[in-house]
Parts: C-alpha cells; sequence; structure tokens
C-alpha cells in the first residue's frame, strides 16, 4: 500500500469516526432535537437572550416544509461537491498532461553499447 493510499484511508477513518461517534457516545440526547443546525442553535439563543426581539429580515423563499428544505441543502452539498471535484480533477489531469508532455520532450540519451 502507497504512502498516499494510507493517508487516505486514515482520512476516510477519521471522517467515519467523526460522523459515527457522536452518535454512538449519544451527545445531544438531552436535547429535544439533538441535531438541528446551527441556524437552530442560534434562533435558540436570540430567543433566549431577547425573548422580544423581531428578525428585520425574512427570506426571499421558504420552502413549503422541512423535506424540501432538506433536499434543497443537499442538492447545494452535492453541487458543492461537484464543483469541487471537477476542480481537483482538472488539476491532476493537466499535471499528469504536463508530466507527459515534459517527458516527451527529452531526448533519449543512448549509451552507443546496444
Amino acid at each position: 500500500m502507497s504512502r498516499n493510499a494510507k493517508i487516505n484511508t486514515l482520512l476516510l477513518l477519521v471522517v467515519a469516526a467523526l460522523a459515527v461517534l457522536p452518535l454512538v457516545l449519544g451527545l445531544g440526547d438531552h436535547k429535544e432535537e439533538p441535531f438541528t443546525g446551527a441556524d437552530g442553535e442560534a434562533e435558540a439563543a436570540i430567543t433566549e437572550i431577547a425573548p422580544d426581539y423581531e428578525p428585520w429580515f425574512s427570506p426571499l423563499y421558504e420552502p413549503p416544509s422541512g423535506e424540501i428544505e432538506s433536499a434543497l441543502f443537499s442538492l447545494q452539498a452535492a453541487l458543492g461537491a461537484g464543483v469541487l471535484a471537477y476542480y481537483f480533477g482538472l488539476r491532476r489531469g493537466r499535471r499528469q498532461g504536463e508530466a507527459r508532455a515534459g517527458a516527451a520532450k527529452e531526448p533519449l540519451v543512448t549509451t552507443g553499447d546496444e
């Protein structure tokens, strides 16, 4: 196994641990909604600090249900992952193409013994 493969495997294990450990350890079980996002946490904190606070801005579009909101969020994440994968793939392809072009330009050195 190459060094890069070991590093990638280790990184995948760390990511899996970060995803699974909160569930296994029961982090957030004491909350009503254990895995709410930062928006929900911020709204709860603001309501606690200033109960009379009224938002001065409302969203331009509010999805009709939580499922649609989750689907749109997932779509946004998928598009972002696709853009990142395209960018890194393009950079890798360019680097490989440059290496091949550089190898093709190098003159062949013969010793004359053959």
